[in-house]
């Protein structure tokens, strides 16, 4: 089976030997807090460091979901008021979650088509901002933020980069935690996520105090500082993890791979198929290529054309993600992550192809 579903997705091909491997060696039984998973848990987050970048002196932590990291956030970083600035579903779904916990929450809306900087800033400095880097249910992706950061200067900064962390070359100066979890760009199975924490980040989660919580940043912190986790966590994945980190290359040469294989998928559509979607055809779902996401593309067409492709798709053994949010019957995704294959996305293209009008045929031309 071929897929391109956005999450959980394709894993690499090599994750195979490693299962193997790991119920060989009793990785499946070790104990979580003996000097051999500590080395496991020790060696992942020096190749983290190592491959994505991430500078020494933020900390990194393994958590079982980037849900559970808005629950952190919202716990332990924030003391009373956090801002989401959002354009999408899953952006909007991190806000309505911190309203279970927090005494206040602001939300600040941009469309679809517009930068984060459209979006008009209050004076009131929150406590943390929150930024979706992708918004899979929409396929657009917020390269940066400056304007959020000159106005507010004293606030964490929270970036999801659920889908671009290890895919996307990260500035990681420019926020202050940041998280994902591992069955998209890192080509592993669901059941883990990563948080990554600036000194800054620690230094208000120690003002807060929080430690109520069997999740609190303190206690995990403390338990990090022995390379050990919060709970019993999932051995398999941070082994798993620790094993095909050394064989991938720098995320230098991912973020340029990526970048290229999403330019190459933007022009197939704008090359091949018109952009009224009433001829039966399919476009991208974001027009302004600024705003358009390497590693999920959200693809538009009528609502019964979106039902007969992804059928269809289906019948030659290839899976695309459904709709979402807003878009949930008018779109179809694309998944462009690093261990997807150049083959998998000309089977897809070719099915495109066979199944849609061609521009040429199009009453536009």
């Amino acid at each position: 089976m071929i897929t391109f579903y956005p999450g959980p997705s394709k894993v690499y091909p090599v994750v195979e030997h490693f299962l193997n491997e790991a119920f060989h060696e009793g990785v499946l039984s070790i104990n979580h807090r003996s000097q051999a998973c500590m080395q496991i848990t020790r060696t992942a987050i020096d190749l983290l460091h190592q491959k994505l970048h991430i500078p020494s002196d933020y900390t990194i932590y393994f958590v079982s979901s980037a849900t559970e990291v808005w629950e952190i956030i919202a716990q332990s970083l924030t003391q009373h008021h956090s801002t989401h600035i959002y354009n999408g579903a899953f952006g909007e779904k991190w806000a309505d979650y911190a309203e279970r916990i927090l005494p206040k929450v602001s939300r600040l809306t941009f469309g679809v088509e517009e930068l984060i900087s459209a979006v008009n800033l209050p004076k009131e400095t929150p406590d943390v901002v929150c930024i979706t880097h992708n918004e899979t249910s929409n396929g657009t992706q917020v390269k940066e933020w400056p304007e959020v950061q000159k106005a507010y200067p004293e606030a964490l900064i929270a970036v999801d980069v659920t889908s671009s962390m290890a895919g996307v070359q990260l500035n990681w100066q420019e926020a202050d935690i940041w998280f994902a979890s591992v069955q998209k760009c890192f080509g592993l199975p669901a059941g883990m996520a990563i948080m990554v924490c600036s000194p800054r980040a620690l230094v208000r989660a120690e003002q807060i105090g929080d430690r109520k919580y069997y999740n609190s940043l303190l206690f995990i912190h403390d338990n990090f500082k022995k390379y050990q986790t919060h709970y019993t966590p999932n051995v398999l994945e941070i082994f798993l993890l620790s094993k095909v980190l050394p064989l991938l290359p720098d995320i230098s040469e991912t973020n340029a791979r990526i970048e290229a294989q999403a330019s190459a998928w933007y022009t197939f559509f704008d090359e091949n198929f018109d952009t009224d979607v009433t001829t039966g055809s399919v476009r991208p779902l974001v027009n302004v290529a600024a705003l358009r996401s390497n590693t999920v593309l959200a693809i538009e067409g009528l609502p019964e054309v979106i039902t007969r492709l992804k059928k269809a798709f289906e019948q030659t053994g290839i899976t695309v993600g459904n709709g979402y949010g807003a878009w949930k019957n008018t779109t179809f995704r694309i998944a462009n992550f690093p261990a997807i294959s150049e083959a998998d996305i000309l089977a897809l293209q070719e099915q495109l192809l066979i199944l849609l009008p061609e521009k040429a045929l199009s009453p536009s031309t």
